[in-house]
């Protein structure tokens, strides 16, 4: 679905953001793209969409060369989300921001007011079609952010920091949206500081360093290596820490979720 080949993008000044990026992502993928600020992340993420050119090197959208390709013909196949949801935001009523793009793109009324309501129920957002999106919650703004993007239907989703400035129950309202969204059918692509949201939910980790792939793997494979984490100055998950330190008690040293530990200790009680 989407491809980078010897990627480099450098930004007025000379600064190379990425340098080299070759990448592949398949159809159905949940992708978490993590490293330190600066790493290249939203540079690589905004290549797939159109919103930055190539420098050098070439980037393939569901086998069209983004180079050739504007990027509302793009937003049609890549939805992009950015961190901060009021970035986005302007229409006086929820239905007139969400239905802007529909309106733009000449669908009818009754077509696109459907379409809105769709949305809106897909991502569990109960609130009326009046109500002002500016003045809702930080995760109500976040969920009309993605709506603004889902309702054009595109096959993959990138989600900028999603979940920052949410409390932790809000977070995981978002990110279960989100998984649910997925397993719909629908490619993620998730850029993150928060490692335990990566071990929760997504499929597979790349791992950006100075703007080239540092690692590409499974979460376990990625956030249980020590080595690896310390490359990309990265701090593991605490249950990870903290199973690498219950090793003696015969912890396997790669868990990455509460869960799978809380298993492992109740198992290990009970033998007890």
């Amino acid at each position: 679905m989407l491809r980078t080949e010897d990627l480099w993008h450098i930004y007025p000044g000379g600064i190379e953001a990425l340098r080299g990026v070759t990448l592949s992502i398949e159809r159905g993928e949940f992708v978490g793209l993590i490293g330190q600020n600066g790493s290249g992340k939203t540079t690589l993420a905004k290549h797939f969409n159109g919103l930055l050119k190539p420098t050098k090197g070439r980037v393939l959208v569901d086998g069209i060369d983004t180079r050739e390709a504007s990027v509302a013909e793009l937003s049609r196949k890549v939805g992009y989300v950015f961190q901060n949801p009021d970035s986005m935001l302007f229409g006086r009523t929820v239905l007139e921001e969400v239905s802007f793009a529909l309106k733009n793109m000449g669908v009818p009324q009754d077509e696109w007011e459907d379409r809105v309501k769709r949305v809106l129920e897909e991502l569990d957002l109960d609130v009326p079609l009046d109500a002002n999106p500016h003045l809702l919650s930080m995760g109500q703004r976040h969920r009309i952010a993605i709506a603004d993007v889902l309702v054009m239907d595109p096959e993959v989703l990138i989600l900028d920091e999603p979940t920052t400035g949410l409390d932790y129950k809000r977070c995981r309202q978002l990110m279960d949206t989100v998984s649910k969204l997925h397993k719909a059918g629908r490619t993620v692509i998730l850029i993150t500081h928060d490692i335990a949201l990566v071990a929760e939910y997504v499929e597979r980790v790349v791992i950006l360093k100075d703007g080239q792939m540092l690692a590409d793997g499974s979460p376990r494979k990625i956030l249980a290596d020590p080595d690896l984490i310390i490359q990309s100055n990265l701090i593991p998950p605490q249950i990870t820490i903290l199973a690498q330190k219950l090793a003696d008690l015969g912890v396997p040293t790669d868990v990455i979720r509460v869960d799978e530990l809380a298993d492992l200790l109740i198992d290990y009680l009970r033998r007890k």
